[in-house]
């Protein structure tokens, strides 16, 4: 891996992988946690709207055909900490998904036309998540767990906050993140003179960067319990608790213990509420670590009836950590390290692993994390599980 800021400030991360693609993901350190009340929303619809043309690509049938006549895929997303823009094509096309990728960056018109269309496509994507409980659980779980950290807020904004975005503030939003000084390209492929190309295209200049400040969330004093009917036929429950930032050593024991509860269908979640019991289809666990602030939970699909059975079920399964034995801690290891690095074999996956490791600390961080879960102990699982797994949050999406 080889790491180079070049003098405008954009950082530049390549590692050179053998094989057909490359990937080119482009990291802009904002996201919804960023965002004051008066932009909810906005870093999700910088990503739409970059899409829309540029000038010499006016529309997003040219910007989107320039990759898919050759085969590439492209896409961006958001979270609550970066917004991300990558392409994947042959190796011997590298120039050309740079080019694209500098172009949407640089150069999006951002026109009134555009503006009004895209207003109604996020509006139907707050839609589909309202309708999808699969996706809503989290986002009221993130509502009700937190209470001062931005990331209880979706990243998708609120209809009104959409309806009210102007050009003027899309610009200035626009204006105050999109600097090379507030990115990161990552680049994982066989290619060569990556860095000069690179320069070449992303020629804007530094800015000035707004200041940000920590968020002091408060410990969870009591149990909290949030219910919505929907019309739906299963219920939703999800059980959450507040824990630490990827920076924190106890992430990699929660990673454990998820390792220990939720993995496919032998993690013990699985195992007592759906193989013994038939209580649930969809049931695990999940381990949340970002650069800010983390968060670890339980979830089942169940019959409403069975609400208060389930939620017993998950507490016992917590409690039993006590009695962790160090086979139950070589599985988990085992299963983390072959899903890890499996999944660093697609390029797209390594890419974002690259640039998420260099927006907690550095992005060396990522060959160290296996060697982080392998140290973990015993006493670090019984220690973290009776630390954080105290108060939680349960948010309940009932059906009929």
């Amino acid at each position: 891996m080889e790491k180079v800021i070049l003098p405008n400030g954009l950082t530049v991360i390549f590692e050179k992988r053998k094989g057909n693609s490359v990937v080119v993901n482009v990291m802009i350190k904002v996201g919804s946690n960023s965002e004051d009340n008066s932009e909810k929303g906005l870093s999700h619809f910088m990503e739409h709207i970059l899409f829309e043309g540029t000038e010499k690509r006016p529309t997003n049938k040219d910007i989107s055909n320039e990759i898919e006549k050759i085969g590439g895929d492209f896409n961006a997303y958001t979270s609550n900490e970066k917004t991300c823009f990558y392409v994947k094509v042959l190796k011997k096309h590298f120039p050309i998904a740079v080019e694209i990728l500098a172009d949407i960056l640089q150069h999006s018109l951002l026109q009134e036309k555009d503006i009004a269309k895209e207003k109604k496509v996020v509006l139907k994507e707050i839609d589909m998540i309202y309708d999808e409980p699969r996706y809503f659980q989290w986002v009221l779980l993130q509502e009700n767990l937190f209470e001062k950290h931005p990331c209880r807020y979706p990243t998708y904004g609120t209809k009104k906050s959409i309806n009210s975005l102007t050009r003027k503030k899309i610009i200035d939003f626009y204006n105050k993140y999109y600097l090379p000084n507030n990115m990161v390209i990552s680049v994982v492929g066989e290619v060569t003179g990556w860095k000069k190309e690179i320069e070449k295209k992303f020629s804007f200049k530094k800015g000035a960067l707004p200041a940000s400040a920590p968020v002091n969330e408060p410990l969870a004093l009591r149990k909290k319990i949030k219910k919505r009917k929907m019309n739906i036929t299963n219920t939703y429950l999800v059980l959450g608790f507040k824990a630490v930032p990827r920076n924190h050593p106890d992430s990699y024991t929660l990673d454990v213990i998820n390792g220990i509860l939720g993995r496919g269908q032998s993690g013990r979640m699985f195992t007592e509420i759906r193989s013994k019991r038939g209580l649930a289809y969809d049931v695990g666990t999940q381990s949340i670590a970002e650069k800010s602030f983390g968060y670890f939970a339980a979830y089942a699909t169940i019959d409403k009836k069975n609400i208060s059975l389930v939620q017993k079920l998950i507490l016992t399964e917590l409690d039993k950590l006590k009695k962790v034995t160090e086979t139950d801690l070589s599985e988990a290891k085992d299963f983390i390290e072959g899903d890890y690095l499996l999944g660093l074999e697609d390029a797209q996956k390594a890419s974002d692993q690259i640039l998420f490791w260099d927006l907690v600390k550095e992005a060396k961080l990522m060959d160290q994390y296996i060697k982080n879960i392998k140290i973990v102990s015993v006493a670090e699982v019984k220690r973290v599980a009776q630390k954080y797994f105290k108060n939680y949050t349960m948010v309940v999406l009932a059906g009929k």
